[in-house]
């Protein structure tokens, strides 16, 4: 067979897709468009070019190189943002810690990651000190500050970040190499064992950038990115690089907001006085918004907002378009880039029926270009388009992660056959909307029948005056497992067992749920909060063990 693989000639350039590559037009085309810090301080995506390139000379001078691996401990800032591409750039790996872990957890990852500099914001300082004695790679600290006085510490700082960078060369030459080269990476956690180190490379993350952003740009309108949005990160960048959004917005050259830590007044403040149109977040961070008492009487309409993390329950997208929000689902996992599917309605799903919208809203959603995405039986056969018939999510992309760090065993179990396998459990509708049903570990086998607790939290929603559920199968000597469901009212209302009850058994007679899906009286159990992980899911395991 003839050769047909294409000879480039002496002089050609061989174009590596690299992070630096996602600055390019939006620097030329929109220099002087806008990030801001909390509203507080401001410059333009010309300055933070310049920033970048100050920020890689500072490393550069604290000794970093090729290969070096730098952590970041920050709330939502410019400094995080300009982490984002300064070091990466420089051919150095960015990890972003994830500072709601345990100490414990956080002196792993630092070591198991090979961190060997530190940036670290005032207010986590006094974690460090707690962890030096436990730290093996470490040997520089950078410390940032938002004009308050840096915590009393045994630390030596090299320096702090304002400074450094303030007095450093924005002349730095970002050189090409190997686009396969690590650009970032993170920790996730299971139910067991150590965090697993997930990696990137600047490939990945400009394919993923590309991807999502087509998605994102393609509809014709509502639950679309455009160019005169206003973006505003509500998922800490800590966390699967804020859902790979920040990289599409300088791509796109869009005015930025950063909010720094989450609080929902000044979420709220920011969104009114910058103008706020698109941002992400859990589900649990909606909520907040939407129950802020000085958000009650603000107008939300205009704002686009992305949710995951966890399902997006009826009721709480019901409260969120009533108040003018456009939200919508977005699914992925730590180890997919992550975004792989939105639930982005176009004109064939538009209807009137507001039951129907919120429905369509809160599905899994269709995958995003380039993912190849399939839900398949336990012979990874493809299952019918019927939204009726169960299988495994299970992927490939441009963008997934290719293994764990230094885990070779949970790398191949995670790939078995080719493709990643999610553990989630979903359905496929006739028009490409997927449903996830549950995670495998979350399905309630009970009375002979797999019941979804996504579904019956959901369910439970719908009853007024419930605020959230949770709901785990828990050991039963009769039936193997029966659901049990921990429930929040909303501030100041009181809502009983029997009319949770009623509801779930009305569904029942109208063959929408099971009769096994109903918890028992007793295993209906009202309490002040839901544990959360550090990212903000529900945290099951912990209820699980609670029922244990």
């Amino acid at each position: 067979m003839p050769d047909n693989t294409i000879v480039a000639t002496p002089s050609a350039y061989t174009y590596p897709l690299l992070v630096k590559q996602l600055l390019l037009n939006s620097v030329s085309l929109h220099g002087d468009q806008e990030i801001t810090y909390r509203g507080e301080m401001r410059y333009t995506f010309r300055e933070f070019r310049q920033r970048v390139g100050k920020l890689a000379s500072a490393l550069t001078a604290l000794g970093v190189r090729h290969g070096t691996t730098v952590a970041v401990m920050d709330w939502d800032s410019h400094r995080y943002l300009e982490s984002y591409f300064g070091i990466p750039m420089m051919g150095a790996t960015m990890f972003t810690v994830n500072v709601r872990l345990s100490p414990q957890q956080i002196a792993y990852t630092l070591n198991d990651a090979e961190a060997e500099v530190v940036l670290v914001h005032a207010d986590f300082v006094p974690l460090l000190e707690q962890l030096k004695p436990e730290l093996k790679t470490v040997r520089q600290i950078v410390v940032m500050a938002d004009g308050q006085a840096v915590p009393a510490t045994s630390l030596s700082f090299a320096g702090e970040y304002e400074a450094l960078v303030g007095s450093a060369s924005a002349d730095f030459e970002f050189r090409d190499f190997d686009e396969n080269t690590k650009a970032a990476t993170f920790y996730t956690t299971g139910t067991t064992g150590d965090p697993k180190g997930v990696c990137y490379s600047h490939r990945q993350i400009v394919m993923h950038t590309l991807g999502t952003a087509l998605s994102l740009t393609s509809q014709p309108e509502g639950q679309r990115l455009h160019r005169e949005d206003v973006y505003m990160p509500i998922t800490p960048m800590f966390h699967v690089l804020a859902w790979g959004v920040p990289y599409i917005a300088v791509l796109l050259g869009l005015r930025t907001v950063l909010p720094g830590r989450y609080v929902p007044d000044v979420l709220l403040k920011l969104k009114r006085e910058e103008k706020v149109t698109f941002s992400h977040c859990v589900p649990t961070i909606l909520q907040m918004l939407l129950q802020a008492p000085s958000g009650a009487d603000q107008d939300l309409s205009g704002w686009k907002i992305i949710i995951g993390g966890s399902a997006l329950s009826p009721a709480l997208c019901r409260a969120a378009v009533e108040r003018g929000i456009d939200v919508f689902a977005g699914y992925g996992m730590s180890e997919t880039g992550p975004v792989v599917a939105l639930a982005q309605l176009s004109a064939v799903d538009a209807t009137s029926d507001l039951d129907e919208e919120v429905h369509l809203r809160c599905l899994t959603g269709r995958p995003v270009p380039l993912v190849d995405f399939r839900v398949v039986d336990a012979d990874m056969n493809d299952v019918p388009r019927d939204g009726k018939t169960q299988g495994e999510i299970v992927l490939r992309a441009p963008f997934l992660t290719q293994g764990y760090f230094k885990k070779p065993e949970a790398s191949e179990e995670l790939w078995a056959g080719g493709y990643l396998h999610t553990q989630d459990v979903a359905v496929v509708r006739p028009d490409g909307f997927v449903q996830i049903v549950d995670r495998i570990k979350d399905v309630i086998k009970t009375g002979g029948e797999w019941v979804s607790s996504i579904e019956v939290e959901g369910l439970i929603g719908e009853v007024p005056g419930v605020q959230e559920s949770a709901v785990v199968g828990v050991r039963d000597e009769k039936w193997g497992e029966r659901p049990m469901a921990y429930v929040v009212c909303k501030p100041g209302v009181t809502v009983d067992v029997e009319t949770i009850r009623h509801h779930l058994l009305g569904l029942v007679e109208s063959k929408r749920i099971s009769k096994y899906a109903v918890p028992d009286a007793e295993r209906i159990v009202f309490v002040a909060e839901i544990p959360k992980t550090s990212v903000g899911k529900i945290n099951k395991k912990l209820l699980r063990e609670r029922t244990a």
